[in-house]
């Protein structure tokens, strides 16, 4: 049965000499594979469709297994974060995260909003960092991890100096800093942009200029809980923290 949808290419793998098995994330289906036969030939019509980050709409036959990839419209290629390395890598974290923290076929249109939200925005020029922040946070949720974002996670205050604890799952006001000896110490700033960051509709983002030291708290504070309760070791993390620091080097 022929089947089109709108959705997002978020892994290809190569299958055979001629072959791609495309991971797909869509708008009506959530996430499935595809076979596109032949689409590693040049000349071939599925070629371009099956690209990675590609946004478009697929004419899929679907099966009980694998369905086919019959043919593709593009709607955006997605050119300036596949022409530039800095942005392709931010851009292939966050479609590995999407893979490894989305189930097959569970459809999500606000999830898929998400997804092309946030690449869209990285392919018009939007702060990378700024939006791989608050995909990660958005992330959380969908990985079952709620942290304590609107008040202290040991004695529910909600006024007072925040510092985040990875212990205690979220902020913790100056009052309970006894509690979790390991805790950071953030600013104010960092303190607001993590609550936006979860709580915000992406769609209304403006452009949030964030300080450099603001951006290191996000990075530590963010890295750091993942580290300790999504259970993820991503290729693509790691790659972008070398890349950050060949960065700063330059």
């Amino acid at each position: 049965m022929l089947q089109k949808c709108e959705g997002i290419v978020i892994r290809a793998t190569n299958y055979g000499e001629t072959n791609k098995i495309v991971t797909i994330y869509t708008r009506e289906w959530g996430k499935i594979g595809v076979m596109a036969r032949g689409a590693k030939k040049p000349n071939s019509r599925l070629s371009a469709i099956s690209q990675i980050f590609t946004h478009g709409y697929f004419l899929v036959q679907k099966g009980t297994g694998l369905g086919s990839l019959q043919q593709g419209e593009i709607i955006t290629s997605m050119r300036s974060i596949t022409e530039d390395i800095f942005l392709t890598a931010y851009a292939s974290y966050i479609v590995e995260l999407t893979d490894k923290c989305t189930d097959e076929k569970k459809p999500n249109p606000f999830h898929f909003e998400l997804l092309y939200q946030t690449l869209n925005y990285m392919n018009e020029g939007f702060d990378p960092d700024v939006l791989m922040n608050i995909y990660e946070m958005k992330m959380l949720n969908v990985m079952g991890l709620y942290p304590t974002l609107n008040q202290c996670s040991v004695c529910g205050s909600t006024d007072g100096h925040f510092s985040f604890s990875i212990r205690e799952g979220g902020f913790i006001c100056h009052r309970c800093l006894d509690k979790d000896p390991y805790h950071f110490k953030i600013t104010p700033a960092t303190v607001r942009l993590l609550r936006l960051f979860y709580y915000m509709d992406l769609s209304r983002l403006g452009n949030i200029s964030v300080k450099d030291q603001t951006k290191a708290e996000l990075k530590q504070i963010i890295s750091a809980y993942y580290e300790e309760y999504s259970g993820l070791h991503l290729k693509t993390k790691k790659f972008l923290n070398s890349m950050d620091k060949f960065r700063d080097m330059l």
